[in-house]
C-alpha cells in the first residue's frame, strides 16, 4: 500500500520536473554559462597545467636541502613502523621468540668467552674497533 502511495507521489509531477523528484520540491532552471567563460576557464587551467613542471622545478631548487631533509625523516619513520611490524609479527609466531633468545644469549657467551676473558683477546678486540673506527672516521696523522 506504501509502495503505491509513494509511486503516486513520484509519477504524479508538475512539467519540467523530473520524475524522480518529490512532487513538493521545484526544479530551477539550469544556469546560463556562456562558451566564452567556459573557454576562459579552461585555457586558465590549461596554462596553469602547462607552467606546473618548471614551478615545482623552481620550487624544489630553491628548496633542495629541506625537502631532502624531510624526505629522508619521512623514509625513516616509515622504516621504523616497518621493521617495528615485522618483529612484532615474528614475536608472534610461537617458539620463534626464545628461540631467538636462546640464540643471543649463546651468542653473547661466545662474545665474552673469545674476546673478554683473556688480556690479549681483549687487546685484540680494542686493535679491531681502532681499525673499524679509522675505517669509518678517516685515519688520524
Amino acid at each position: 500500500m506504501e509502495s503505491q502511495i509513494q509511486q503516486q507521489e513520484y509519477t504524479t509531477t508538475p512539467e519540467g520536473m523530473p520524475a524522480s523528484e518529490p512532487a513538493g520540491t521545484l526544479a530551477l532552471p539550469p544556469a546560463p554559462q556562456s562558451n566564452t567563460q567556459l573557454k576562459k576557464l579552461g585555457a586558465q587551467v590549461r596554462a596553469f597545467l602547462d607552467e606546473l613542471p618548471e614551478y615545482i622545478a623552481k620550487f624544489y631548487n630553491e628548496n633542495q636541502k629541506p625537502i631532502t631533509v624531510a624526505i629522508l625523516i619521512v623514509a625513516a619513520f616509515v622504516t621504523v613502523k616497518v621493521v617495528l611490524a615485522i618483529l612484532d609479527a615474528l614475536n608472534d609466531i610461537p617458539l620463534l621468540a626464545p628461540t631467538f633468545e636462546l640464540i643471543g644469549i649463546g651468542y653473547s657467551a661466545w662474545f665474552v668467552y673469545r674476546y673478554l676473558l683473556k688480556v690479549e683477546t681483549r687487546e685484540e678486540l680494542g686493535q679491531e674497533i681502532q681499525a673499524i673506527t679509522s675505517q669509518v672516521v678517516g685515519s688520524k696523522r
